[in-house]
């Protein structure tokens, strides 16, 4: 009999394409997500609203680590938001990811934690360090965040945030802020979810997730654990052996939606804006539109 408890993991070209439509005058949000490298598994996404002038691309990877009882989950990758109303200079903040960590493995009730910090540098000199901290043994809150904004005009600002990222965070330091009141609720993801909109899987193409999980999906959603093991075995044979013909052919995989570009530009400026223990430089997947 198969096992329910193989991963399902994504092969290289495996694409997803979905949309937030337009609601209340917000614009509508397309989703791009392309499986750029198999080994390593690298995932790169591409989302953009046209109304709002706004686009956010990057890729992320994982390096994982087994340590006292918890996963350890190095995320690699990071994300440049781009702001670029007409006429006006755009605007670029980069986002680097924090790490994980997989707890309560041994109790049979894993979480996911978030831990370390993140940033967010904006071309403008606005930097937003986060400091994600989990529930201690004795102390603490789980999912806990503490985000503090500075400037490198003003170095007199300083606005602290601090929550859970998981459901409310409130500003509690507004220092020589205009805008920022303390107090005030800075997030709130309580509220219900929107799922994204997918076209059917009979629409989709053969590379979209839904179509080429989708016998194995079944067999999971209806317990043919067997069916399911099989087909997915099936999809990773025929992928080995898609290689292994490109390799002897000497034609490996073109991207369908992104270019990889060993050191990204927007990183390395923005990254160079303020001190911190990131590398300097990164590589990037860009997204080429006339792919789409």
């Amino acid at each position: 009999m198969g096992s329910e408890k193989k991963p399902l993991n994504p092969v290289l070209g495996e694409l997803f394409y979905g949309n937030w439509p337009d609601m209340n005058g917000r614009g509508e949000t397309k989703l791009l997500v392309e499986q750029v490298s198999h080994h390593p598994p690298i995932t790169a996404y591409y989302i953009t609203n046209e109304s709002r002038h706004l686009t956010l691309q990057g890729h992320n990877a994982q390096k994982t680590q087994f340590s006292s009882g918890s996963i350890l989950v190095k995320q690699v990758g990071h994300a440049t938001l781009t702001y670029h109303p007409p006429g006006k200079e755009a605007e670029k903040y980069l986002i680097t990811l924090p790490r994980l960590r997989i707890d309560g493995i041994w109790y049979g009730a894993p979480y996911i934690e978030l831990t370390d910090n993140g940033y967010i540098q904006s071309s403008t000199g606005y930097l937003s360090t986060l400091e994600y901290k989990g529930k201690g043994y004795f102390s603490g809150k789980a999912h806990s965040i503490k985000a503090t904004f500075t400037s490198l005009d003003n170095p007199r600002l300083s606005v602290v945030v601090d929550g859970q990222w998981d459901t409310v965070t409130k500003i509690t330091s507004s220092a020589a802020s205009k805008h920022a009141k303390g107090g005030a609720t800075f997030t709130d993801v309580t509220t219900p979810k929107e799922e994204v909109t997918v076209a059917s899987v009979e629409s989709q193409g053969e590379w979209e997730t839904r179509k080429i999980w989708e016998k194995v999906a079944n067999g999971i959603r209806t317990g043919d654990f067997d069916t399911a093991s099989k087909e997915k075995t099936r999809i990773e044979n025929e992928q080995r052996q898609r290689r292994k013909d490109e390799a002897t052919a000497g034609t490996p995989w073109q991207l369908k939606h992104f270019i990889h570009v060993e050191v990204d530009p927007d990183y390395a400026s923005l990254a160079g804006m303020f001190k911190s223990n990131i590398v300097p430089t990164e590589d990037c997947y860009v997204y080429k539109p006339d792919a789409a």
